[in-house]
């Protein structure tokens, strides 16, 4: 019997192999599967929803117009996630010598463990005052864009949006075993730049 996840490749794969025919309709619905995902990558690696958008946009246009060039329809995700991740990196990189935005929002602090989902834990008792969050928020924004491109990359993919190491390799096109020092690397340094809020 054929799992749901399964179910859900099978027709991505069907969705895929139809737009690289021209089928415009089923590239709009992988549009839909992954819009999310997209803008989330963006808006962690560029901190501006609106980037982000304009990013994940550009990211869908291109991948159309080289869809052609993917040779297994089952790697669809990982190839999106790659040109996102590089048109962001590219975005960042042009916005280098300018004031950087701010990450709205940080990283996201779990509510009942407090925990960041970069694997740091916050020290106290109790929720932190609305100033002590804004303050830690900060932080944890100026932290990470302080980080190596490659680190931060790592770090959003593995430990903010939770995908498999393999996959993040796949983006990254590296080993998994880089991934894991990246991601460790990346960690090291927050808690060392974080260390009076930990």
């Amino acid at each position: 019997m054929e799992t749901q996840s399964e179910a859900t490749t099978s027709t991505e794969i069907g969705f895929v192999r139809r737009a690289q025919t021209g089928d415009s309709e089923a590239f709009a619905e992988l549009v839909k599967m992954y819009q999310r995902r997209a803008v989330s990558v963006a808006y962690r690696l560029v901190g501006s929803i609106e980037d982000a958008s304009d990013v994940s946009q550009d990211a869908f246009i291109r991948a159309y117009r080289y869809l052609d060039q993917l040779e297994d329809p089952s790697r669809f995700g990982p190839w999106l996630l790659r040109v996102v991740s590089n048109l962001a990196l590219n975005f960042r990189r042009a916005r280098r010598g300018k004031q950087a935005a701010s990450l709205d929002d940080g990283l996201p602090v779990h509510e009942q463990a407090r925990q960041p989902a970069t694997g740091l834990r916050i020290q106290g008792e109790g929720r932190p005052s609305d100033g002590q969050s804004d303050e830690l928020r900060a932080a944890i924004s100026q932290a990470m864009e302080r980080l190596p491109d490659k680190q931060r990359l790592a770090l959003v993919l593995f430990s903010v949006e939770g995908m498999p190491q393999r996959e993040v390799a796949e983006i990254l096109e590296c080993s998994v075993e880089l991934v894991k020092w990246n991601v460790f690397q990346a960690r090291k340094k927050l808690k060392e730049t974080l260390k009076e809020y930990l």
